[in-house]
């Protein structure tokens, strides 16, 4: 094979390369992914190749794995107070409600400061795993979460160039459990999804104060590098997953259960949008921070647990003989305290009848 044609052939393999690359691009940005099925999250990674990245997320937060960092400090809303006359735009896009905010929120307390972009909720179903969280806490999920997505507006001109970049956004991650009250805040969002039943349908949301969607305690939180959750998965997320949980009611965790569809309205066959969370990832050996110290609580091994426990009933044991010996001596003296009784007999003039006399001991 002459020279040229050894470049003639490099250079079509180089052209095939390229034109199979931008193939795959656009294949898996026109894919149409589901969290189930042929598409489903265990096939992500074949059409969104970060998705099989080893920062991925969410993952389950093993509390007594994770370190101390004293320099994180809370995390600081900006303009989430002040939502602005323009009402906010909330929309079911086949996979999650999203709603829009305004460019002028953000949040500090981070590295860098970070524009808010939107939020958008994850949930299960009544016959989930127990629950509908994409974190976990020592295992244990959550009935919901909402995240709060950022980008890197100091760093990056828009969320475009941000998003692929290690540093480019920051989302926050709010557990969320049931309780009796209604949650005023979420009614804002869960009150409208009747609205939005199906793909493609937005409705407009009265402006409202977003920081009462967030926990009250902004400074108890872990911290970490991951990715999105969903498809394209980019591996460049700051996470910010609070400690303390927000409670919504039965009944509105119930509508956002079961209102919704994932399926377009002309489709014969509804499809609930339900289960709309992502498994636990691996961790990688990546460091999760915490902006408290570790609880002061004593980890026993199951050998000091034993020896513990036969150690108390030993003293259980000990204690009621003592109590035994001390109450028998308690009654000796009180039988010796006791005045002694002398019975005599006499003999009166009838010798069938016998007399019995007591008498004081002198």
């Amino acid at each position: 094979m002459g020279k040229s044609n050894i470049m003639e052939f490099f250079g079509i393999v180089i052209i095939k390369l390229i034109l199979f690359q931008q193939w795959t691009n656009c294949a898996g940005s026109d894919t149409h992914w589901t969290y189930t099925g042929s598409v489903g999250q265990f096939q992500w990674s074949e059409y969104f190749p970060d998705c099989g990245g080893t920062k991925q997320s969410p993952i389950d937060v093993e509390t007594a794995q994770v370190q101390h960092d004293s320099s994180l400090t809370p995390v600081r809303p900006l303009g989430y107070r002040q939502p602005g006359k323009e009402p906010f735009t909330l929309t079911n896009n086949g996979h999650t409600v999203e709603m829009s905010l305004p460019g002028w929120m953000g949040l500090g307390g981070l590295p860098w400061i970070f524009t808010a972009l939107q939020l958008h909720l994850h949930w299960g179903s009544s016959g989930s795993r127990g629950g509908g969280s994409e974190h976990t806490i020592d295992g244990h999920s959550s009935a919901a979460e909402l995240h709060v997505v950022h980008y890197n507006s100091e760093v990056y001109a828009n969320v475009s160039a941000a998003k692929k970049q290690s540093d480019g956004l920051a989302v926050l991650g709010v557990l969320i459990e049931t309780g009796e009250d209604t949650n005023p805040a979420f009614e804002n969002i869960i009150g409208y999804l009747g609205s939005i039943k199906h793909p493609g349908m937005t409705v407009s949301v009265p402006a409202f104060d977003v920081q009462t969607l967030l926990p009250l305690n902004l400074g108890r939180y872990f911290r970490y590098n991951g990715s999105l959750t969903t498809p394209p998965c980019y591996q460049s997320v700051l996470w910010t997953v609070f400690t303390e949980r927000v409670k919504v009611s039965h009944t509105q965790l119930r509508k956002l259960e079961t209102t919704l569809f994932s399926s377009e309205s002309e489709e014969s066959h509804s499809i609930p949008l339900q289960d709309n969370f992502r498994n636990t990832q691996p961790l990688n050996h990546r460091m999760v921070l915490a902006s408290f110290p570790p609880e002061t609580v004593p980890i026993y091994s199951v050998g000091e647990v034993c020896a513990m426990v036969i150690g108390a009933l030993c003293g259980c044991i000990g204690l009621a003989v003592i109590a035994c010996f001390v109450v028998k001596t308690i009654r000796s003296k009180e039988t010796q305290k006791e005045p002694k009784q002398d019975v005599v007999f006499k003999t009166t003039s009838d010798p069938e009848k016998e007399e019995a006399t007591t008498q004081p001991e002198p």
